[in-house]
């Protein structure tokens, strides 16, 4: 178990039935109910349940199509048998405590379920050694539920319950609250999508975050037209109630659990966490996510001061014809997403010379070249393109190519990847982006993106490209099938290469655009990160990468301006640039990204009391506009 398991109260709002309609069950949800628990469950009833966006679960029976099962011990015994596994199961405690116990030490079952007055002899078995089952009871008031926790209960099923309610028994408990679905959190993902069917398995992606705890309600995503969930006394938007928006101070590191006190702490006196207490950070839940928000911008402080800096650039994105098949890419055009948004189009190196005199001529001092890997590529027209544009606007930096680019060129070319990077930087590349990074953890990119190269690869590009004396950005893009174990793993990745070449200029995080993405329509991916969960990944960002990254920027492109300037009190220090038509966030479904003027970043960065300050691509300060081309 967890640090972060073992110290919350969990809780499911469940709701019993019988027959189900898809209108009953959508108006659960709307309700707040993620669970029916069908005490006859047949498969009409379970279908309507998911396509009414709850997850059915079946109490004292074996039924199929349900996500989890409440049965007695002996049931348990022989599901467990049949391959069922052990967080898909609740055993009733009905029987003699011998036979409990030996079915919650065989099945390995996530919860024992009681009554409110047998609550501590649950406990006591529950207690005992190697035994991880969590006692579950229905509870129908903040008193009965303060009650059932201390004689040892540590699941609460809720029926009826709203939201101000919750707020109340949280606010009893001391903030020790968190809200499962029908499975107990921090299931890893591979495990899920292993034993559920396809059906099971979307429904349940649309109601939980990265470590497999309930999504918070609102209608807020990365890219979706609506302002994310902010308010003027926290950054963690956790829960919606009165008392966790308007009441009391702002909460600081004081509030925060002890063991992610410590680590804030160390972190602030020059130990940065190891990716075990990054993944704990990563994990943070509510007074926790503005304790480690608070820790980072005390760093970010520190390290960089009150500058919020910002570059004049544009995006020009010169093909979305792409033969690799990444699953959270809607921008890329093949023949397997010729459905997709768009048309496909492949510009001429004369459009892309055109675009880049339409930049310089606005003050832009960066264009940034990225695109789909055209079947008709080879590594010389990377080549010929950046020609053509040092030709055109000598004094043009140029930011292009990500290391999946690099690596099909050297490929295409006959070359090794260092003799490629040699020619690119002859012909007057400036910097590589970070992007083609997605998560670097193996285990997250097989499922996401399988065709394309790996971590190791992507660092050996890097790598090269940084001992040749050519720097890059970061990235992360995530919110999608990883969690805080993938996102630690990656912070490692980038603190491992940068220990050793220092090339890397920034990190910038990306939140997952779900809405047009294929893994996410096809019922593969979560709907992006939660917003806290896009807090945490910026300042866990700062902590992790304190003394040898010193920029993170936040994407007004995902998250529109307002989100992007919260971040400012979460560690980040960068807005990014100005883009002038970006198109691969949009083609994902995003509302923001087309272009964004330099008065929009300094006035955003002024209400939030910092510093606004264009910048080069290299972070150099440019306290003029430049020139425009003659």
């Amino acid at each position: 178990m967890t640090e972060l398991g073992s110290r919350n109260i969990t809780f499911c709002r469940l709701r019993p039935a019988g027959a189900v309609t898809e209108v009953t069950a959508a108006t659960r949800r709307a309700e707040g109910t993620t669970v029916l628990e069908l005490a006859r469950p047949d498969p009409e009833s379970a279908a309507a349940c998911l396509a009414g966006g709850v997850l059915p679960a079946a109490v004292g029976h074996t039924g199929e199509g349900v996500m989890a099962w409440t049965v007695e011990p002996g049931q348990a015994l022989e599901m467990s048998a049949a391959g069922v596994p052990g967080w898909r199961l609740s055993v009733l405690h009905t029987a003699e405590r011998s036979a409990v116990l030996d079915a919650l030490a065989r099945t390995e079952a996530a919860f024992l379920r009681t009554g409110r007055g047998r609550a501590a002899e649950a406990a006591d078995i529950c207690g005992l050694p190697s035994i991880e089952a969590r006692v579950s009871v229905f509870v129908d008031s903040v008193a009965e539920a303060v009650t059932a926790v201390g004689a040892g209960a540590s699941d609460l099923l809720m029926r009826d319950w709203d939201t101000e309610r919750i707020g109340e028994l949280r606010e009893a408990l001391g903030g020790r609250l968190a809200e499962r679905t029908a499975a107990p959190g921090e299931v890893p993902i591979d495990d899920v999508r292993e034993a559920l069917s396809a059906p099971l398995f979307r429904t349940y992606l649309g109601l939980v975050d990265a470590s497999g705890y309930a999504r918070p309600r609102y209608e807020w995503a990365p890219g979706a037209p609506v302002e994310p969930p902010l308010n003027p006394r926290r950054i963690s938007a956790a829960w919606p109630d009165a008392l966790w928006t308007e009441g009391g101070p702002p909460p600081g590191l004081a509030a925060a659990s002890p063991p992610v006190r410590a680590v804030l702490e160390a972190s602030l006196e020059g130990t940065p966490p190891t990716p075990a207490e990054a993944a704990l950070l990563l994990s943070a839940r509510g007074d926790d996510v503005d304790a480690v928000a608070a820790a980072a911008d005390i760093l970010r402080e520190e390290r960089v001061g009150g500058v919020v800096t910002y570059v004049v650039n544009r995006n020009i994105n010169y093909t979305n014809v792409c033969y690799f098949r990444c699953g959270f890419c809607a921008f890329s055009k093949g023949p397997r997403s010729l459905n997709l948004r768009g048309d496909p189009y492949l510009m001429s190196i004369e459009e892309v010379v055109s675009r880049t005199l339409e930049a310089a001529e606005r003050g832009a001092t960066e264009v940034c070249l990225q695109g789909g890997i055209h079947p008709s590529f080879t590594g010389r027209f990377y080549v010929d393109v950046l020609s053509a544009i040092k030709e055109a606007v000598p004094g043009m930096h140029v930011h292009g190519f990500t290391p999946l680019e690099v690596w099909q060129g050297a490929e295409t070319l006959g070359m090794t990847v260092r003799s490629f990077l040699e020619m690119l930087a002859d012909a007057g590349l400036g910097t590589l982006p970070g992007t083609a990074a997605e998560i670097l953890d193996d285990r997250v990119r097989k499922h996401l993106c399988p065709d394309k190269i790996r971590t190791s690869q992507w660092a050996e590009v890097m790598l090269t490209a940084h001992e040749l004396g050519l720097r890059s950005t970061s990235t992360i893009m995530f919110g999608h099938i990883d969690d805080p174990f993938a996102w630690a793993n990656h912070l490692e990745v980038i603190r491992e290469i940068q220990r050793r070449t220092g090339g890397f200029t920034e990190l910038v995080p990306l939140p997952f655009v779900h809405m047009a993405a294929p893994i996410y329509l096809r019922g593969r991916a979560r709907p992006g990160p939660t917003w806290d969960e896009v807090v945490l990944v910026h300042a866990v960002s700062r902590l992790a990468l304190d003394g040898l990254v010193p920029n993170i920027q936040a994407s007004w492109v995902k998250l529109g301006l307002e989100g992007a300037g919260r971040l400012l009190a979460a560690g980040c220090n960068d807005l990014g640039g100005t883009l002038m038509n970006e198109t691969i966030s949009r083609a994902a479904g995003a509302s923001h990204g087309q272009e964004t003027a330099p008065a929009d970043f300094e006035s955003l960065i002024t209400r939030t009391g910092r510093i606004p300050r264009r910048r080069s691509t290299l972070y150099e300060p440019l306290d003029e506009a430049p020139q425009p081309v003659r």
